[in-house]
């Protein structure tokens, strides 16, 4: 239900992806950039530096304008499209001088002419490393979302710039997109990143547990989770499944930023909330399901995780990244047929980014050769989506046969439904409405 973990920062060097075809020129540049600590990968044309853009992660591009195969403002036009923002100085002779003018107005950062002055590409590069935002050095705060999606760039951009703050955050999306990881992003890349991150999943309380959880308990003299997240950060995932009781004493707890009176009076909250939700809660909050005070304390800034089939793009990488994470456990090294890795890269996946993990995962325990056919994996996909659901997913399945049952056995009489399954009528309507069931369909016709 909540774990709390603790994560120091990691800095790293700089990525310099150099490009020049003249071998010379570009083991000088590299030395000169590796002597200032900078991690530089040198390339001898466009079309090269292009195939290792998405692996090297490139913080900046320093390349040549005249080149063969590709020239410097084709790779430049590539990269803005392959990585918005990547900055890119060119290199260039006296007499090409107006082409790289050229260049600079169609988003070159700026141009150096050759020879190029130490003193002066060292500059340049301290330049554009800063205005791409990269004076902190430190990229540890986002390991956990492997992308290489304009779309999740930009949704990496809002998490920064949220963390920079204490505000609240909602992070919305449907399930398995990775709302937990960007929570958990936003934390490590905040200045509370040594403090605790305590993670609640809202919707696997016992009945009466959360609010003893939450709050802690005058009667135990325990502390809660509110206050055991002082100095960190609280992330309350699908906030939506907490009990309307709970979430009225949460928005008058984050209201006034201390524990309610009853349970610890005095008590200041210090934890920075963040919260997650698969459901539209300006819907359920206009229908009566979820507090309208709380959705007003947690909505402060909002980020949308988009669906996997909004950044396909990313699926050779997420599988990449998948096969190397679970292939450890087996001490087997594996790799995928290029047949494999289309289709899973054309195939739906209602299940996001969870769900093509689950596929990997079990590739890699069933595969018996060092490599995974396509059959293989399209069987993996076919049990995934068929007869093997996630584990929300066959909770949901259950919940919502359950609540059939209960408005067959009752008519569609939600008083008498709600008695039957323990819960008082505003929970029982909140979850109904979840699982899109209408009681007036059971009502027997006259």
């Amino acid at each position: 239900m909540a774990n709390s973990t603790r994560k120091g920062s990691q800095k790293r060097a700089p990525r310099i992806l150099v490009v020049d075809d003249d071998p010379s020129l570009l083991r000088l540049l590299s030395i000169r950039l590796r002597s200032e600590n900078y991690e530089v990968l040198p390339t001898a044309n466009g079309v090269e530096a292009l195939a290792q853009l998405d692996q090297f992660r490139p913080d900046l591009v320093v390349t040549d304008l005249r080149m063969d195969r590709m020239d410097g403002i084709t790779l430049l036009e590539e990269i803005q499209v392959r990585r918005p923002g990547l900055k890119v100085i060119l290199l260039t002779a006296h007499g090409t001088i107006p082409d790289a003018v050229r260049a600079t107005q169609s988003g070159a950062f700026s141009f150096l002419t050759k020879p190029v002055e130490k003193q002066q590409l060292l500059e340049q590069v301290q330049k554009a490393l800063r205005v791409s935002g990269f004076a902190s050095v430190d990229e540890a705060w986002r390991a956990g979302i492997v992308t290489r999606s304009p779309l999740i760039e930009q949704r990496l951009g809002q998490a920064q710039m949220a963390a920079a703050s204490d505000a609240r955050v909602l992070i919305t999306g449907e399930a398995g997109t990775g709302k937990k990881a960007f929570a958990q992003a936003i934390h490590a890349a905040s200045s509370r990143q040594d403090g605790p991150l305590v993670v609640v999943t809202c919707g696997e309380f016992a009945d009466g547990d959360v609010d003893r959880d939450l709050f802690g308990s005058t009667d135990s003299g325990g502390r809660g989770l509110l206050e055991a997240a002082a100095g960190g950060t609280l992330v309350l995932d699908e906030v939506a499944d907490l009990p309307l009781t709970v979430q009225a004493r949460l928005a008058r707890a984050l209201t006034d930023r201390r524990l309610p009176s009853e349970t610890g009076a005095g008590v200041h909250l210090d934890a920075r909330v963040i919260a997650t939700s698969r459901s539209d809660l300006q819907q359920l909050s206009e229908q009566g399901l979820f507090r309208e005070d709380l959705l007003y304390c947690l909505n402060t800034l909002q980020i949308e995780v988009p669906t996997l089939a909004r950044h396909r793009e990313d699926i050779p990488l997420l599988v990449a990244h998948f096969l190397e994470s679970h292939q450890d456990a087996s001490g087997r090294r594996l790799s995928y047929a290029p047949d494999a890795i289309e289709f899973l890269a054309t195939v739906e996946w209602p299940g996001n980014v969870r769900q093509l993990e689950n596929v990997v995962r079990q590739n890699v325990a069933l595969t018996p050769s060092p490599v995974i056919s396509r059959e293989i994996a399209e069987n993996a996909v076919g049990a995934s989506t068929h007869t093997l659901p996630s584990y929300d997913d066959a909770r949901d399945e259950f919940t919502r046969n359950y609540l059939v049952q209960l408005l067959q056995i009752t008519g569609g009489n939600v008083s008498q439904a709600a008695r039957l399954a323990k819960r008082n009528r505003t929970d029982f309507y909140k979850l109904l409405n979840r699982h899109q069931l209408s009681p007036d369909e059971f009502k027997a016709r006259t």
